[in-house]
C-alpha cells in the first residue's frame, strides 16, 4: 500500500478520524464519510433497479467522475440469525432491515464513489456494504 496516496486521498476529500475506522482486514468508510468524498468529487450516480421484491432487491449504479464512467451493483436479501443443527449462529440474509430498495441503493452508491475515487484499491469499503461492517 501507498501511504503516501492515501494519505493524499484523505486530504483531498477532507475526511477526518470520525469518518473512517478499522474492521478486521479493511479500513471502513461511514456513510458520512462516502457523502462527503461524493461532495467533494462531484460524482453523479444513477440508479436502476435490476430486480425487487419484498425481501430481495438489485440495483445498479452507474457513476461518472472526471470523464470516467463506471457500474457497478448493490443487493439486500432480508434475513435473520439463527441457529443451525450445530448450534451456530448464522445469518439467512445479507441484511436484518426490511428496507432492502434503500440498503442495494447504498450499497451501490458506496461501491460506486469509493471504485472511482480510487479507495477501493487500498481496501477501503463503505460500511453500508455489509451488516457485518458496522462499528
Amino acid at each position: 500500500m501507498n501511504r503516501e496516496e492515501l494519505s493524499k486521498l484523505y486530504k483531498e476529500y477532507k475526511l477526518t478520524k470520525e469518518d473512517v475506522f478499522k474492521h478486521k482486514h479493511y479500513v471502513i468508510i461511514t456513510r458520512s464519510g462516502i457523502e462527503k468524498i461524493q461532495n467533494k468529487a462531484n460524482i453523479n450516480i444513477k440508479f436502476e433497479v435490476v430486480e425487487a421484491s419484498k425481501e430481495f432487491c438489485i440495483v445498479k449504479a452507474t457513476g461518472t467522475y472526471k470523464m470516467k464512467e463506471i457500474e457497478t451493483f448493490g443487493s439486500a436479501l432480508y434475513g435473520t440469525k439463527s441457529q443451525n443443527e450445530s448450534g451456530k449462529w448464522v445469518d439467512n440474509g445479507t441484511t436484518q432491515s426490511w428496507y432492502v430498495m434503500e440498503i442495494a441503493e447504498k450499497r451501490a452508491m458506496s461501491r460506486i464513489v469509493l471504485k472511482l475515487t480510487g479507495f477501493y484499491e487500498y481496501n477501503h469499503f463503505g460500511e453500508d456494504e455489509s451488516d457485518d461492517f458496522k462499528k
